[in-house]
C-alpha cells in the first residue's frame, strides 16, 4: 500500500488531515504547499499512481534557477492532501520535535 507510511505517522482521531485514500491513476497534477509542521517550510507534491509523491524543501523555493536547494523525499500523501490546510494540535507537535 503506497500510503502505509502516511498512516503509520498519523492519528486521524487527533489531526484534521485527510484519510489515506488513493484515487484512480491518470492525472499529473502538482502542488507546492507552505505550512508549519515542526517548522515553517514548503512541500512539493507530484501526483503519481493515485497518490502524491512528496518532498520537503526546508529552505524554501527560489525564483533563481541557479540556486540549489535541498529537497528531502518524505512519505506519499493521499490525493486529497493537495487541498489540505490546517494546523496540528500543540501536544502532537511537541512530541514530534
Amino acid at each position: 500500500m503506497p500510503l502505509k507510511e502516511y498512516v503509520r505517522k498519523r492519528n486521524f482521531a487527533k489531526t484534521p488531515e485527510p484519510a489515506a485514500k488513493t484515487r484512480p491513476a491518470g492525472g499529473f497534477r502538482f502542488v507546492v504547499q507552505k505550512h508549519k509542521a515542526s517548522h515553517l517550510h514548503y512541500d512539493l507534491r507530484l501526483e503519481h499512481l493515485g497518490v502524491l509523491k512528496s518532498w520537503a524543501i526546508p529552505k524554501g523555493i527560489s525564483t533563481n534557477p541557479a540556486d540549489k536547494h535541498l529537497a528531502i523525499m518524505v512519505e506519499d500523501h493521499p490525493f486529497d492532501y493537495r487541498n489540505f490546510e490546517g494546523s496540528y494540535p500543540r501536544a502532537i507537535m511537541a512530541r514530534a520535535a
